[in-house]
């Protein structure tokens, strides 16, 4: 029996009309996601990775072609809060401790105060950050404050988890930690993964399912099926089988410059 994709766009298009004439950010884009997948996208600036991400997400209106999350619009998906959002700067408001800002959401969003407390300590445990939830933002690394925001877009329990690059500006040693907290979270929660990335061993080395897309129109140039194990530590990234699908993805990138206009 064929699973139904949690996520699915068809012949997606998305053009952005400006001052100096159209400007197509999508063409063609047709990608199935499945349940508990972990998916990154990958690609040069500019290419849509995160316009199709914000698709998804409602965030931006496709101007042709269809998109469903969990056999709903992307409008009705946010309003249904479907999905988790992190964006990427961690974007926590200062005047608030960290437990204030995950509290957050789940007050726009009227959930019992009394089951607050409880969702936020779940959600701290998870990112590692217990004993941090009376800090305020600024008294927190860069690499905390955006554990932090990821508890935020956890808080209220989506199935999906939609992330626009959010390591990419922390420093390699902080982000090789970021990711295997991430990974380490994913195998916890089982959620399903949209992660926007520039780095190809962080796409590899994260992700079921690698996108690789073209300069901008952006379309998808390869779909790669990771073939690597779920539990992998950091040192997999010297095996042969990683490097092999850091090749694949790097020929994915240089094809895609094929494409562009």
């Amino acid at each position: 029996m064929t699973k139904k994709p949690v996520i699915s766009a068809r012949d997606l298009d998305l053009t952005f009309e400006t001052n100096d004439g159209p400007i197509h950010a999508l063409k063609g884009v047709s990608l199935d996601i499945e349940k508990g997948d972990f998916v990154s996208f990958i690609g040069p600036s500019g290419c849509g990775k995160t316009t199709f991400l914000r698709v998804i997400a409602g965030l931006e209106q496709a101007t042709g072609g269809d998109v469903s999350v969990n056999g709903m619009t992307p409008e009705e998906a946010r309003k249904s809060r479907a999905y988790g959002y992190v964006f990427q700067a961690a974007g926590l408001y200062p005047w608030r401790t960290i437990e204030g800002n995950i509290r957050l959401p789940l007050e726009i969003m009227g959930f019992a105060r009394a089951d607050m407390p409880r969702r936020i300590e779940r959600v701290l445990k998870l990112v590692d950050l217990e004993g941090f939830g009376r800090k305020y933002p600024w008294q927190l690394s860069g690499g905390m404050q955006q554990r932090a925001s990821i508890a935020r877009a956890l808080a209220f329990d989506a199935d999906i988890l939609l992330m626009d690059e959010p390591f990419g500006a922390l420093d390699e040693i902080v982000r090789d930690h970021l990711n295997e907290q991430l990974l380490a979270l994913w195998a916890k929660t089982e959620k399903t993964i949209g992660f926007v990335t520039h780095s190809i061993p962080e796409a590899v080395y994260l992700s079921t399912k690698i996108v690789v897309m073209s300069p901008r129109p952006g379309r998808i140039t390869d779909v790669i099926e990771s073939p690597l194990p779920r539990e992998r530590p950091l040192d997999i990234r010297d095996t042969p089988e990683f490097l092999e699908v850091a090749h694949r993805v790097r020929e994915g990138l240089r094809a895609g410059h094929a494409y562009d206009d």
